[in-house]
């Protein structure tokens, strides 16, 4: 069974639209469904120094039924 799911980091700024029209353009498939979070950087630590890793934002996108994207081509 196939989700037909990818999942890609979108810039902070980047609302759905945005981000549909972009896999549409780039990958010349027909996208169905946009979902987005927030991704909280995690807390690293490197000897007595703590820091963290930066936040980002992921978009989950659903394609069409029969497109793909070939994200390994042989």
């Amino acid at each position: 069974m196939m989700l037909n799911k990818y999942s890609f980091e979108v810039a902070r700024d980047a609302d759905k639209p945005e981000i549909k029209r972009a896999i549409e353009q780039i990958f010349k498939v027909t996208v169905t469904a946009v979902h987005t979070m927030n991704v909280r950087g995690k807390k690293r630590r490197r000897g007595r120094v703590f820091g963290y890793q930066r936040n980002w934002k992921k978009a989950v996108v659903t394609l069409a039924q029969g497109d793909r994207i070939d994200l390994f081509e042989s």
